[in-house]
């Protein structure tokens, strides 16, 4: 895998979907785990990871929204929902 790079990744996203690039630094080791999931899991790729854990964050600290819920399931089970 390489180097966390937040371009836009056109598998996980709508074409209405607004799209908000940003940089975060990493430590070492969450770089590294997240590129051993990668390589075995082949149907993930980082940005997948990093829109499921913070949906995932969020939705646990109470924020309610069907749109973040959809995102969260989606990515967590590989589904596309249509409106």
């Amino acid at each position: 895998m390489q180097e966390l790079n937040y371009d836009e990744n056109s598998k996980v996203l709508n074409h209405k979907d607004e799209v908000i690039s940003f940089k975060c630094e990493l430590q070492e080791n969450l770089q590294k785990a997240m590129k051993e999931f990668v390589e075995e899991h082949p149907n993930w790729d980082q940005y997948r990871i990093l829109q499921a854990a913070i949906a995932g964050f969020l939705m646990q600290k109470g924020f309610q929204n069907r749109d973040l819920t959809r995102l969260y399931i989606g990515n967590m089970f590989s589904m596309n929902f249509k409106d």
